[in-house]
């Protein structure tokens, strides 16, 4: 399978802590444990041309992996459209974090996809809400994050067609922190954990579950409904 993990690539330059982190990139940390499963991965990052997401790298991507924060507005509109395209062609989309906020997913779900956060070393509980969906294979009930950033309820988001994990957090907030969509041709999977200033990525639970979502989110190759006006295929009587 080709997958393709897009980045910002900002903080890890610019913030020691996470630096410290992710040496060479939060983009890079997950291509490392998928590229253990057999997957050909490659990483994309924001300052490349086209944000590294070029028409020949979108159009060979069965899945792509997104993480951005603090530069959504820095994404080209042109880029995020082509995205959208290829999702509603087939390409899976998995969206990480405060990657709720980037111009791929508002354009996807249609609406704000706004939330509560709070940064204060909450401890996270992800409850398995789904122990039947495959993207929750090989975990017990929940997985426990020591530390994380808090979001919180309401999410400004469409309905999900599966809600895969629900997240306790240690001031009380609750939040869906793992929801599938179909748009198109196209599956979605939003997974919520991923502040950059924790170790979240090195956790073995979650790289689990962006392992199964990769195979989960998995494109069919199926080409598109022909939309339009349509000619008839049979033949239509007189009508006298």
């Amino acid at each position: 399978m080709n997958v393709t993990v897009w980045n910002e690539y900002r903080h890890e330059k610019e913030n020691a802590t996470v630096q410290n982190i992710y040496p060479d990139g939060i983009h890079q940390t997950i291509a490392d444990f998928l590229q253990e499963e057999g997957h050909q991965v490659k990483t994309a990052i924001l300052d490349e041309v086209e944000h590294g997401l070029t028409e020949g790298v979108l159009s060979k991507t069965d899945v792509l992996i997104w993480w951005g924060h603090k530069a959504h507005g820095e994404v080209k509109e042109e880029i995020a459209e082509s995205v959208k395209q290829r999702v509603l062609a087939g390409m899976g989309l998995i969206v990480l974090h405060s990657g709720h906020f980037s111009k791929v997913f508002k354009k996807l779900m249609g609406t704000t996809c706004d939330l509560k956060w709070r940064e204060a070393d909450d401890k996270e509980r992800l409850w398995v809400a789904d122990p039947s969906h495959p993207i929750t294979a090989g975990l017990g009930e929940y997985i426990e994050l020591e530390k994380e950033e808090m979001y919180g309820e309401h999410f400004d988001i469409p309905a999900p067609d599966e809600v895969v994990f629900i997240s306790w957090f240690e001031g009380g907030e609750v939040f869906r922190s793992g929801a599938t969509f179909k748009r198109g041709n196209g599956k979605i999977f939003y997974f919520r954990p991923g502040h950059e200033t924790y170790p979240t990525y090195h956790n073995r639970e979650i790289q689990q579950v962006i392992k199964n979502a990769v195979n989960w989110a998995a494109g069919s190759n199926r080409a598109r409904p022909v939309y339009g006006n349509a000619k008839p295929l049979e033949q239509i009587a007189e009508k006298g």
